[in-house]
């Protein structure tokens, strides 16, 4: 989304392709020409895997007599592959921006990222630890860090409050056991004087049915998928990410920034590229989740200790200057080749086709 605003904002032809259904915040975005291609999700992964392949073929079908040599093709996380393809067939410049690296089977990674090897022209990454992960030898590559939406971060700082008691904890991921979920539940349980909320990326039968059998600590409140999470982070006085790092390394950390934006330090694991949002006893720390004495002991030292927390509060406002979206928009032209370091970005002629 925030590429497309960019582009457009500067006269280039954006056409975004993605699956038809519910885009989020994909949807009607101004000036970008919407495409669709039909991919059916499937609980059975067989089946998930067929759906997939059929319709990057049905895309590469779709698109071939309308792309041109002169285009872009812009390819947004690995999954896509048809994209690569059609772009080889037509000679296209292919920039792939990856988010992951936690994909499985790891057969059908030794194919994404073998397809994205074979017809990357550019390569960018979300983090420094993602580039160190997954290199791409021979390739020109890039890193860019996500930014935080500025009006996201406009209402952020408007509702930014001074508290005197600092109590409440916050997560918010995926209904997955390796996002740490459980071990939420029993941070909640061994600290009754703090307040917890959880925000799952669930809908609530399947967040009932996870939990049907458990029974909840009276101090934590879990919510379904939100469209609106600034209450929640208004509310929260601490931010975690609990993700398991022999299961699943984050490669960035959306929700620790927007937290972030708030002021929120941060408890986050010790590996992987969020590791680049959150230095140790500056905005936060960084905690095995599976170490529950450690977790249990940071989140004390964070809320307890009044002048500590306020110091790291001002770290994670600073920080946050990091990930805006003028500095986002303006390094994605930087790649695409159209400005230089202390040339300005905006009202760009392109000198390429579409993207």
């Amino acid at each position: 989304m925030q590429l497309a605003k960019s582009w457009t904002k500067n006269n280039i032809e954006v056409h975004l392709v993605t699956s038809k259904g519910n885009q989020g915040f994909l949807t009607n975005i101004e000036h970008v020409h919407a495409r669709f291609f039909t991919y059916q999700w499937a609980e059975n992964r067989v089946l998930r895997l067929v759906n997939l392949v059929l319709s990057q073929i049905r895309l590469i079908f779709q698109f071939l007599a309308e792309v041109k040599k002169e285009d872009i093709i812009y390819i947004n996380t690995v999954l896509p592959f048809g994209a690569a393809f059609l772009g080889k067939l037509k000679g296209c410049r292919v920039i792939y921006h990856l988010h992951e690296t936690s994909v499985n089977p790891p057969i059908l990674k030794r194919f994404l990222f073998g397809v994205a090897k074979w017809a990357a022209n550019d390569v960018i990454y979300v983090s420094r630890f993602l580039a160190a992960q997954e290199p791409f030898p021979n390739h020109k590559t890039h890193i860019l860090y996500n930014a935080i939406e500025e009006g996201f971060l406009n209402e952020a700082m408007a509702n930014r409050i001074t508290k005197t008691n600092y109590d409440n904890v916050l997560m918010v991921c995926s209904l997955k056991d390796y996002k740490g979920v459980n071990e939420f539940k029993a941070l909640a349980h061994n600290n009754p004087k703090f307040n917890f909320k959880m925000v799952l990326n669930a809908h609530q039968q399947d967040i009932d049915a996870y939990f049907d059998k458990e029974t909840l600590p009276k101090n934590l409140k879990i919510f379904s998928t939100q469209t609106n999470l600034h209450p929640f982070y208004q509310w929260a006085d601490v931010i975690l990410n609990l993700s398991w790092t022999d299961r699943w390394l984050e490669t960035f950390g959306l929700t620790i920034i927007e937290g972030m934006a708030y002021g929120l330090p941060a408890i986050v694991p010790p590996q992987g590229g969020i590791t680049e949002l959150v230095e140790e006893n500056y905005n936060g720390f960084l905690v095995d989740s599976h170490n529950s004495h450690e977790l249990n002991y940071r989140l004390n030292q964070i809320l307890h200790n009044h002048h500590g927390y306020d110091v790291m509060k001002e770290n994670s406002i600073a920080k946050i200057r990091n990930y805006n979206e003028d500095t986002f928009g303006f390094k994605s032209f930087q790649i695409l080749d159209l400005v230089k370091e202390g040339e300005s970005a905006w009202n760009i002629i392109p000198n390429f086709g579409k993207v």
